[in-house]
């Protein structure tokens, strides 16, 4: 078995390159060799036991990027204790239940982002080391980060060897349903995170993290650089205006290029930091023309994949494939499925929920903390449900069309809120969008299209509409428009439809009143 242990991998790479450089920070913050990582985990690991942290303990770490996020959390997987990562936009009633959920004793934070527990709930949270001051918060046991970050090396030594299936991290999910749920990852499924995220790359390459470390697109080049011996540099907080000059300043030679940010990338102008990147290849999720663009223009090779918190990249695309939003095929080791809502197979070219099993185990989440019925119900048939819904082409390509509960049925038709939003977002004045069913008096779906404004921009629901029914099936044509300021989202950035499902249609322009009637073209 492959070394997957984080605390054994650490080890490792310091006995055998410890000169090679780890990681990088925009922060100004020395380069840290394998020997220099080593030591400053030992020395937390030891400052958290003295703290009372044990073996299997649950530890938050509430931060923003930076060496102290990675610090700690390396220190608390050094100790066998269990790392939650928590959002740095929680607060109010998500950070009670994440509190609670987790059963967290101990805290690593900001003071400025602490002050936020005097508001709720703490559970069984009794210790919270702070950096930045040391707020009051009653029933806490508030210390300075300072204590965590100097003294001796020299841990207690486990109470077992730490192995493979064992919980290394508890992620929470998006909650874009319901509340957010935490989900086991062992060992074993960080470790295969970065072992195969990133195929062709060395020890002399360095992953570029720019999104927060307290999700798994972050916390995946940590992973792979631990798994390859190679490196990682961190960028505290995105900014498209200053992007290629901050890569320059790392040095990063990979990266997961998420969401939207293609879109504004491929929008600068060239510039001199982006012809001298030293970036060389991009994981690109969602695969969109926009950043396709982007990597040619660079110079990057590009692949894409399917992947969530939950499974290990169990998707994925050959290199500068040409077709857009292909998620690839199974890897090695995996098996993917499509099928219906009876976890019957559909028809070759149907769409159907993605469900997948691994060969090996342990790769994959075991399920959700205190979660049981989440858990069967995400496990059900032996199989794992991702919740999304893909269709498989002749070649053997799956292509993301939908979540699954986010589908739209109208007029007999079954409509993908994605490829809706695709086409709406490509009207100039578009920024974003976001599409739903709302009820029909017919019975069935009417699509509500959800969109927000470029800076400066103003949109006619009138003339978007016209924009789109040269774009898409008459079928797909929204009926209502609403325009606002902003898409409500999930602290890891999703957009919440159930929020905007619950909002309706009342509010909308509706171009059934404006006397806009949009029919099938005739057949000549």
């Amino acid at each position: 078995m492959q070394e997957v242990v984080f605390r054994d991998l650490i080890d490792r790479w310091a006995a055998e390159t410890p000169d090679r450089v780890v990681a990088v920070f925009d922060t100004g913050e020395p380069e840290w060799t394998f020997a220099d990582l080593r030591r400053q985990v030992r020395v937390t690991a030891r400052a958290l036991q003295r703290a009372g942290v044990r073996q299997g303990d649950h530890v938050a770490s509430w931060l923003e990027n930076g060496p102290l996020s990675v610090r700690v959390w390396l220190a608390v997987a050094y100790l066998g204790a269990v790392h939650v990562p928590f959002n740095t936009a929680y607060k109010g009633g998500l950070l009670e239940h994440a509190v609670e959920l987790s059963q967290v004793r101990t805290m690593v934070t900001h003071a400025g982002l602490a002050e936020r527990l005097a508001a709720v709930d703490t559970a069984r949270l009794s210790t919270v080391f702070t950096e930045g001051g040391e707020p009051e918060l009653a029933g806490l046991d508030v210390r300075p980060v300072a204590d965590l970050l100097d003294g001796p090396d020299d841990p207690d030594p486990l109470d077992r060897p730490l192995q493979p299936w064992d919980t290394a991290a508890l992620l929470f999910t998006s909650g874009t349903t319901g509340p957010s749920k935490a989900l086991l990852s062992s060992a074993m499924h960080l470790a295969t995170m970065g072992r195969v995220s990133y195929p062709d790359t060395g020890p002399d390459d360095r992953g570029l993290i720019f999104t927060p470390l307290f999700h798994i697109t972050g916390m995946s080049a940590v992973c792979w650089a631990l798994v390859h011996g190679g490196s990682f540099g961190v960028i505290t907080r995105y900014s498209t205006a200053t992007f290629w000059e901050d890569v320059l300043r790392v040095g990063g030679t990979f990266l997961v290029m998420m969401g939207s940010i293609g879109t504004m990338l491929n929008a600068l102008p060239p510039s001199d930091a982006e012809r001298d990147t030293t970036l060389r290849m991009a994981l690109l999720a969602p695969m969109t023309p926009d950043a396709m663009a982007v990597c040619r223009r660079a110079g990057m090779r590009y692949y894409s994949v399917f992947n969530m918190s939950e499974t290990s990249v169990p998707l994925r695309t050959g290199f500068d494939p040409e077709t857009p939003y292909s998620c690839g095929v199974p890897r090695e080791g995996v098996e993917a499925r499509l099928v219906d809502e009876h976890d019957m197979p559909v028809p070759p070219g149907a769409v159907g929920e993605l469900v997948l099993r691994c060969a090996d185990p342990w790769v994959m989440t075991t399920g959700y903390f205190r979660n049981p019925e989440a858990t069967a119900e995400a496990w059900r048939n032996a199989w794992f449900h991702t919740g999304d819904a893909l269709r498989q082409e002749p070649s053997g390509e799956y292509f993301y069309v939908d979540r699954v509960k986010d589908s739209i049925r109208r007029r007999g038709e079954n409509i993908s809120s994605y490829e809706v939003e695709v086409e709406v977002q490509a009207h100039p004045a578009v920024d974003e969008a976001a599409a739903i069913a709302v009820p029909s008096e017919l019975g069935e779906d009417d699509v509500l299209v959800v969109v927000v404004p470029r800076a400066g921009a103003e949109i006619d629901p009138a003339e978007l509409l016209a924009f789109l029914v040269d774009r898409m099936p008459h079928y797909m044509v929204p009926r209502y428009v609403r325009v606002a300021d902003a898409l409500p989202r999930t602290p890891t950035m999703k957009v919440q439809k159930a929020r905007l499902r619950a909002e309706g249609s009342a509010a909308a322009w509706d171009r059934e009143a404006a006397g806009i009637r949009v029919r099938r073209e005739a057949v000549r």
